[in-house]
Order: structure tokens, then C-alpha cells, then sequence
């Protein structure tokens, strides 16, 4: 038995190193090949969905760009700025009209402003009453406690008018933004077809006992990719859309948002946040192979978190405490997740003679 797992073994070594430096990137670039024909073939599907898939991007910051429209309008005495979801019964505001409406037979204008107060109905909904007399015209007056429409200052109901919607700064901005869309939409879709060409470009250096961690390698870094893009979209970014907006509006400003701006930078933190979320699929890899284990993490923690708030700091597009942290901590809960993982599926990298003789011996056991 021993010598025909020699055998064996030195048959495998020499296969291994059978393709000398030329066949190995003729063969990195056949995988290559195969990623760009993918690439493209998905491109031409995106871009026939590429206006819907930026729809879907754009979202985070439309919903912004309500709250900051919203914040604008409420401008407590002094000066001060604050949600009007924070407000208190009696709490006295100037509100400022975000679009043109009705009131009666007259027509108030964008940016026109009264004094309300906040009063709440029994079910918590927050209703503006006007605080005192208001003339909007030199014949309408509006009575003490009139109950500005809902429809101006509800989340859900206010719109965001062509004053501020995001805008291209070319005649083609349009034309070229839709190919970007529809290039980075097709990066996205083809991480599975990629991660699998990645692992049969190292599939050939692996022991074939090794080459069984291809479904569990594959898997986790495509589902830990896609949460990565789903935590950015749906937490990291709208967090700091919010802030950078709301400052905006506190300042009484109108930010001049770029189609091609926003685009560049939600892309950068999903791609990003999806490839840091790659931690744990690496580290499982890696400790299956020996080659990382829990003791060199615990010892290099310090580093770790050293070089994952430069990575948040680079990431986060604030500059502000409360929004770099939103970025650190999952790659801290990942780091130290992924501890974890190395001392669950830690082994000692083993040749393929001595896996043999071990499944020989717990056959025989």
C-alpha cells in the first residue's frame, strides 16, 4: 500500500509541474477570453435593462434628496435645522413650501414660508397647524390653525421636482452613463462565471483532495459578495447620502448632483464593500490549505484593524466619526468571523499521499 501511495504521489507531482511558465499563460489567457465573452454577452442583456438598473441605483439618493428637501422646509427659531420626525406636540417652525400647491383659492409658490406648529393625531402621524394669521395675498388670509396639506411634508408624498434631479452635464452624459451602467451591471452578473475561471486557473496547483473545496469556495464568495453590495446599498450609502445632504440643506444650499458623479460613487462603495466581504471566504480557503490559522490572525490583530479603517476611510465618502464607523465595523465583525472560521476549518496542508493514508486509516478504523 505505501508504495503504491508513493507511487501515486510522485505521479501527481510530476503532473503538477508539467506546464512549464508559457502553457501557464496561455492558459491565463484563455481564462481571460472566456470572462471578456462573457462580459460582453451580458453587457448586450444589461444595456437593454440599463435605464431600469440605474432606476434601482438612483434610489438612495432620490430617497436623500427627499429627506434633505424635507429638512429645508423645517427650520426651527434661531436657525436650527432639525428632522421633523424629532419634533415634539407644541414645537414652533418655519416651514418653507418645497413645491407650488393650492390653499384655497390662492397659489403658494415654491420656497414661500409661514409659521406652524407640530401637533400629533392619536395614531403618532405629525400634522403642521399655521401658528398664527397668514396673509398670502392681499385677499386670502389663512386663519390660526390651518392644517398645511400633508402631501408637502409627508416622506412618502413628497416629490423631488426638475430643480433637483440628477443631472448629466453633455448632450451625450445620457448615452455614455447607460454604458457605464450597463458595463459595471454586467461585472456584477458574471462574479460567479469569474470566481469559477479564477478557480480553474488555480484548480491545476491544488491536490485533488483540495479540488473539493471548489462548491464550498464558490458559493460562499458569491453569497458573501452579494451581501456585501446589499449592505452598501441598503445601509452604508444612504447613511452617508444623508448626511453629506442634510448639511446641504441645514446650510440652505442645492447640491448639483451628477448623474455620472453618483453613479462613480455608489459603484466604488458596492464594489468595494462587496470585495471586503470577500474576508471570510479567503480566510476559509486559506485555512483549508494551511496556510492561514486562528493563532496568525489573533496575533496580527492589531495590524487588521489598523489597515480596515484605512479601508473604511478610503470607502466612506464622509469624513465624519458615526459614518466611518458604518463602513469599519462589519469589516471588524468579518475579521474577527472569520478568526472563527480559521479555527473551525484549520488543517495542516496535507500531500496527497499522506490524505490517502489518513482516509486509509479512519477506513480501516
Amino acid at each position: 500500500m505505501a508504495t503504491f501511495t508513493k507511487a501515486y504521489e510522485e505521479k501527481k507531482t510530476e503532473e503538477h509541474g508539467s506546464m512549464s511558465f508559457l502553457e501557464h499563460l496561455d492558459e491565463l489567457r484563455t481564462r481571460l477570453i472566456r470572462i471578456a465573452l462573457f462580459v460582453l454577452v451580458a453587457f448586450a442583456a444589461c444595456w437593454y435593462f440599463s435605464d431600469r438598473i440605474y432606476a434601482f441605483l438612483e434610489r438612495p439618493v432620490r430617497a436623500a434628496m427627499v429627506e434633505a428637501k424635507l429638512l429645508d422646509a423645517t427650520i426651527l427659531p434661531g436657525g436650527t435645522v432639525q428632522a421633523l420626525a424629532e419634533l415634539n406636540d407644541g414645537d414652533e417652525l418655519d416651514f418653507t413650501f418645497p413645491s407650488d400647491c393650492k390653499i384655497g383659492e390662492a397659489l403658494v409658490s415654491t420656497g414661500s414660508s409661514c409659521q406652524a406648529q407640530v401637533q400629533h393625531d392619536e395614531k403618532g402621524v405629525i400634522h403642521l397647524l399655521t401658528k398664527r394669521p397668514w396673509l398670502i395675498n392681499s385677499k386670502t388670509v389663512i386663519k390660526e390653525g390651518f392644517e398645511i396639506p400633508p402631501d408637502l411634508y409627508a416622506p412618502s408624498n413628497v416629490g423631488l421636482g426638475p430643480d433637483n434631479r440628477l443631472v448629466v452635464a453633455t448632450v451625450q452624459g445620457a448615452f455614455n452613463l447607460y454604458i457605464k451602467v450597463a458595463f459595471y451591471a454586467a461585472i456584477f452578473f458574471a462574479v460567479p462565471f469569474l470566481l469559477s475561471q479564477i478557480w480553474g486557473f488555480v484548480a491545476p496547483g491544488l491536490y485533488p483532495h483540495e479540488k473539493k473545496y471548489a462548491v464550498p469556495f464558490l458559493g460562499m464568495a458569491s453569497i458573501f459578495f452579494l451581501m456585501g453590495c446589499a449592505f452598501a446599498y441598503y445601509v452604508a450609502f444612504p447613511r452617508a447620502a444623508n448626511f453629506l445632504l442634510g448639511i446641504a440643506a441645514g446650510g440652505h444650499l442645492r447640491p448639483l448632483v451628477t448623474a455620472d458623479e453618483y453613479f462613480d460613487l455608489i459603484i466604488t462603495i458596492m464594489l468595494g464593500l462587496g470585495l471586503v466581504f470577500e474576508i471570510p471566504t479567503a480566510t476559509f480557503f486559506l485555512s483549508r490549505l494551511g496556510l492561514v490559522t486562528p493563532r496568525l490572525l489573533l496575533k496580527i490583530w492589531r495590524y487588521a484593524v489598523v489597515v480596515i479603517f484605512i479601508v473604511a476611510a478610503v470607502l466612506s465618502p464622509t469624513t465624519d466619526i458615526p459614518n466611518l464607523l458604518v463602513f469599519a465595523a462589519p469589516m471588524l465583525l468579518l475579521y474577527f468571523l472569520s478568526v472563527g472560521i480559521a479555527w473551525m476549518f484549520h488543517r495542516k496542508r496535507q500531500t496527497e499521499a499522506e490524505y490517502l493514508e489518513k482516509e486509509r486509516k479512519i477506513g480501516d478504523y
